[in-house]
């Protein structure tokens, strides 16, 4: 007899949880929404790049010798002709001094020929026209006189090269003797002008491999210049999205890690190869740099842009859900009863913080930006700023 009550009482509680269950409200979520709008689009190719300089070269010396000074160091910005470094070069300024004394002596001694030539020329054109000497002594005088005149220039020629280097390729294009063309190609003033380590274009010191007092040789750099003024961003594009890359079309550079340093440029090299490991293809574009903003090495996103696709729906990024890997995803659409729709979309460009939607959602149609992630289908929604229901006034 006593189980009528314990049966009894457990029908009651088990019908008060239930009315509970009726009558307990579910919960409204508070979400941000946007709507959906049309907006021209353009259509672009993106893909992984990193940031070359326009030139780059890393400067050696010519010769061997100890490094005298240095004029430049890494990290300072650098004129076109600069002399960077100084060689020890005391003992070619020695050897100069000693070949400047030979070829004085030398251009002495063909002066005295030359002038002692010219006189026996002159004697024996009196005598030839007097009638005193036959034609042969006088033609003999001639060619006597004529071989002292080139000794002379040879010797004059020479000095002056030792005297000036600058005239050296003036010299050079001038018609000479093949030995004497020899002689200038082993002179000494190249050697001594090889000590003065130049930059070949202007440009910024990224490295500095040596110091005062270290030896320079011709198979260790001494620096690296890069120049910067115009960045490179070399991108390996799909080969599947290469047919609409162009030479000159509008392309834009966007660091990973500094969304701020953007760069706009054009293409200028579309490689006619493909690569057969990554079956991509290289493409260049050139960005102006001026404020040196980007540097050698930078990694981000090359964008290029190939098309446009007007009155397109796009709607914030912060609304899209994608699927890992893909354009495809799902939005949270709040319908007219305030409750949220999964709807399926597949989306297109990315562009200024908005997703273009290809299918699946309309323009004017309402989407949840904020409070959306993980939100079952159905669920009702309030939207921020709202007053709750019980805030109303009657």
């Amino acid at each position: 007899m006593k189980t009528i009550p314990v049966l009894l009482v457990c029908l009651l509680l088990a019908s008060c949880a239930a009315q509970k269950e009726e009558t307990e409200p579910k919960p409204v979520v508070e979400v941000k929404v946007a709507q959906a709008e049309f907006a021209d689009v353009q259509i672009a190719v993106h893909a992984p790049a990193t940031i070359f300089p326009r030139e780059q070269a890393a400067i050696a010396s010519k010769i061997t010798a100890p490094i005298r000074w240095l004029g430049a160091r890494k990290g300072d910005r650098v004129a076109a002709g600069q002399v960077l470094a100084r060689l020890e070069n005391r003992d070619l300024l020695a050897q100069r001094t000693e070949a400047l004394d030979r070829a004085r002596a030398d251009l002495a001694s063909a002066e005295a020929a030359l002038n002692q030539a010219q006189k026996n020329f002159d004697r024996r054109q009196r005598l030839f026209e007097q009638g005193a000497i036959p034609n042969r002594e006088l033609l003999a005088s001639q060619t006597e006189l004529a071989q002292a005149k080139a000794g002379h220039d040879v010797a004059k020629q020479f000095l002056d090269l030792l005297e000036n280097p600058a005239r050296q390729q003036e010299l050079r294009a001038t018609a000479v003797k093949p030995e004497q063309e020899k002689i200038r190609e082993s002179f000494l003033n190249a050697q001594i002008e090889f000590t003065e380590i130049r930059s070949p274009f202007a440009g910024t010191i990224t490295e500095q491999y040596v110091y005062p007092g270290d030896m320079a040789k011709p198979e260790s750099p001494i620096f690296t210049v890069m120049d910067l003024s115009v960045a490179v961003a070399r991108a390996q594009v799909p080969e599947a999205e290469i047919a609409s890359v162009n030479i000159g079309k509008a392309c834009s550079f966007e660091n990973v890690d500094r969304p701020e340093a953007k760069a706009q440029g054009r293409i200028s090299v579309v490689n006619q190869a493909v690569d057969p490991a990554r079956r991509t293809v290289e493409v260049w574009c050139e960005l102006s740099n001026a404020r040196a903003e980007l540097r050698a090495s930078e990694f981000g996103t090359l964008t290029i842009v190939t098309g446009a696709a007007p009155k397109s729906v796009v709607v914030p990024k912060e609304a899209v859900q994608f699927l890992e890997g893909t354009r495809r995803g799902f939005v949270m659409v709040v319908g007219a009863d305030k409750r949220a729709k999964r709807t399926e979309i597949e989306a297109g460009e990315s562009f200024a913080g908005k997703v273009q939607i290809k299918q699946g959602l309309k323009a004017g149609e309402t989407v949840i930006i904020e409070g959306g992630y993980g939100l079952p289908d159905g669920t009702e929604v309030r939207l921020a700023g709202e007053k709750k229901p019980e805030e109303k006034k009657p």
